[in-house]
């Protein structure tokens, strides 16, 4: 399994407009192979942003790195340069390969 987040610092009179492209986008993520899930996650608020992240499971890295390479990802990120008022700097990306995972049983 593979994990990829990308973390974004939103202004705080911009936590609204910066949800509502995401809730509004059509994201295409479900025409990829080894795609999982998607979260979009409010984090804490600071001073001058409140930190988001888009949290991505994959069956994969390399399902993953397809998606980064596919149309499907032109098309879902082809209203991002629209969105760069609403936040701090660019996104940190982090990736991540599961080591271990422990679920509920039954």
């Amino acid at each position: 399994m593979f994990i990829a987040m990308n973390r974004f610092k939103v202004y705080k009179d911009a936590t609204q407009d910066f949800e509502q492209v995401w809730l509004g986008r059509d994201s295409h993520l479900g025409e990829m192979p080894g795609f999982v899930e998607f979260h979009l996650l409010r984090g804490p608020e600071y001073d001058d942003h409140v930190l988001y992240a888009s949290h991505t499971i994959w069956s994969s890295k390399a399902d993953f790195e397809a998606w980064t390479r596919s149309e499907q990802f032109r098309k879902a990120h082809s209203r991002a340069p629209g969105t760069r008022p609403l936040y701090l700097g660019h996104p940190q990306f982090e990736g991540f390969e599961t080591i271990q995972t422990v679920a509920r049983e039954g």
